[in-house]
């Protein structure tokens, strides 16, 4: 198995003089044929339509014979089988197995980590229904009510996400068990907004930092225990901890019980660890986080055949490949025609971003090809009435990536002008994929539409726990195949890394930057105040590893 630069490959040569030649016309030759044809079978019921993509049989085959040749579906399975794949940090990659095994037993030091993630799964689910119980409450003797996650990036982005993706479904299957409530950002209004919503007597609050020293969230996990501590509430019986064996918050008396992820899950693909599996399970149940998790092993397991056809997160991956590298089209908007999905784009604006916005190879590199895409959106209808201008007018071709259901979470409709509000949805829906496609043509030129804009579709029943496994091990396994095909190491994230060392510095008061200082001191940091946080941190810090 070979590591070679998408450029010196066989098939990026054809590809380049296939793009020289008229592109495939999908604006006049988008019919119900086309699109009943152009439909791949997803997990969890759901399927990847992608009719109104510029692509063609022959445009497929080469990116078939490219797939191929960078052996996409050969190193995927050396991923799963537990070889190292983040060659920055030399670590192996195995969010999928936390999930379910797909490959070989992966066994570190003697250690079988798949049996390590399914006994925190078994342990992280059986305090969840001890909770429910009654058996944990809190200090005064009331049950939890809430749930309220503390971290940042990949601890809030994703499981954030997911929560808001099937509170909804929850409520109306009867399986909501608490409420949840989310703290990411270090800004002090933050904390106090979700503090002042909740009542604290009955709120269980997860801190997730798998190193234990994340700035953001250990500044607001003080400002959490302050609060609880003014409320005359004791603040162990109020905490959980969701990081590794090794870091000070591991086996510690300030929290109720401590859930382990370990160095092979990264931030941003940790949502089927304990990461997301604590604040799900509490909020919904162990059972609909299995749920989920079965959706997206399903996912898994189809991301490993070899047919681009038969495998919608390999096709997804390689259209995108096409547009991005041969098209030219820099950007791409996920557009969720659910308002349960309304976060879902930030998460994946996190893991498509931070996973493959590299200029230099698995090797360090440079390369000279595009890499990663801008990843933005927002649910419709909303983005109707917001950018959606520019994508039908503006000057440049956007990519689009929609999602959609026959079915609303709740069914709570009404019918109005004789048709459902969830009817008009998807009405809106099947309108803009046309739009975009066909255009429209008009003598006055403000009102004409050029057309020939490429989306795809991801369309199911309704989201369900399994519908969303797998729509998130989707877009997880299309940004893998696309790093393995760019020769990227898409599970380190560097580039977040020299933020966090400056910041250290201003804290610490020690600026050795004259620019820096500058800065600080316009944003009204004086060298006293700085010296001060920087102290009660490293105490923080040295109280924590007693």
């Amino acid at each position: 198995m070979e590591y070679i630069n998408f450029d010196k490959t066989a098939g990026f040569k054809k590809l380049t003089e296939y793009s020289k030649k008229p592109a495939f016309n999908f604006k006049n030759n988008l019919d119900a044929k086309r699109v009943d044809q152009c439909i791949t079978p997803m997990a969890g019921g759901l399927k990847y339509s992608w009719a109104a993509k510029s692509v063609d049989s022959q445009c497929i085959r080469l990116l078939q014979e490219l797939s191929d040749e960078q052996e996409l579906i050969a190193k995927y399975k050396a991923l799963l089988n537990g070889e190292v794949m983040n060659t920055g940090e030399n670590r192996k990659v195995l969010h999928q197995l936390s999930r379910g095994e797909q490959g070989k037993p992966v066994i570190e030091n003697g250690k079988d980590i798949g049996d390590f993630y399914r006994k925190e799964l078994a342990r992280f689910c059986a305090f969840a229904s001890d909770v429910h119980k009654g058996v944990f409450i809190g200090s005064t003797g009331q049950p939890f009510t809430t749930v309220v996650q503390i971290g940042i990036g990949g601890s809030d982005l994703g499981p954030r996400a997911l929560y808001l993706a099937l509170e909804n479904w929850a409520e109306a299957e009867g399986k909501k068990k608490l409420n949840a409530k989310f703290i990411s950002n270090v800004d002090p209004d933050d904390a106090s907004a979700v503090i002042a919503s909740v009542d604290l007597d009955t709120s269980l609050f997860i801190l997730v930092s798998k190193s234990g020293t994340t700035q953001e969230t250990l500044a607001n996990e003080l400002f959490v225990k302050d609060k609880l501590t003014k409320a005359g509430l004791e603040t162990s019986k109020h905490m959980i901890a969701v990081t590794s064996e090794t870091s000070p918050l591991a086996n510690n008396s300030a929290y109720l019980d401590s859930f382990y992820i370990d160095d092979y899950i990264g931030g941003r693909y940790s949502s089927c660890s304990a990461v997301g599996g604590c604040v799900l399970s509490l909020a919904f149940g162990p059972q609909v986080f299995k749920d989920f998790l079965a959706g997206a092993a399903e996912a898994d397991k189809l991301a490993l055949n070899k047919d681009a056809l038969k495998n919608a997160a390999l096709l997804d991956a390689l259209i995108g490949i096409w547009e991005r590298n041969f098209l030219g089209y820099p950007y791409t908007a996920v557009l969720p025609y659910s308002q349960a999905l309304s976060r879902f784009p930030a998460h994946l604006q996190q893991m498509d971003m931070e996973s493959n916005g590299k200029c230099v190879n698995r090797s360090g590199e440079p390369v000279k090809y595009d890499t990663g895409p801008v990843i933005f959106g927002e649910p419709g209808t909303n983005g109707q009435h917001s950018f959606f201008q520019l994508l039908h007018q503006g000057t440049g071709i956007i990519p689009l990536q929609f999602i959609g259901f026959t079915e609303s979470q709740k069914n709570d409709d009404v019918k109005v002008d004789n048709s459902s509000s969830q009817t008009k949805l998807a009405a809106n829906l099947a309108a803009q994929i046309v739009a975009f496609a066909k255009g429209q043509d008009s003598d006055d030129r403000n009102k004409e539409f050029s057309g020939g804009r490429p989306s795809s579709l991801i369309f199911g029943k309704k989201l369900t726990p399994a519908a969303l496994g797998s729509l998130l091990a989707h877009f997880e396994n299309k940004v893998m195949f696309q790093g393995f095909m760019w020769n990227l190491n898409s599970f380190d994230q560097e580039g977040v890394q020299l933020g966090k060392i400056l910041t250290k510095k201003v804290l610490s008061g020690d600026y050795g930057d004259s620019a820096l200082e500058a800065y600080s001191k316009m944003l009204g940091i004086k060298k006293s105040l700085p010296a001060k946080i920087f102290h009660k941190v490293t105490d923080f810090f040295k109280k924590l590893r007693r």
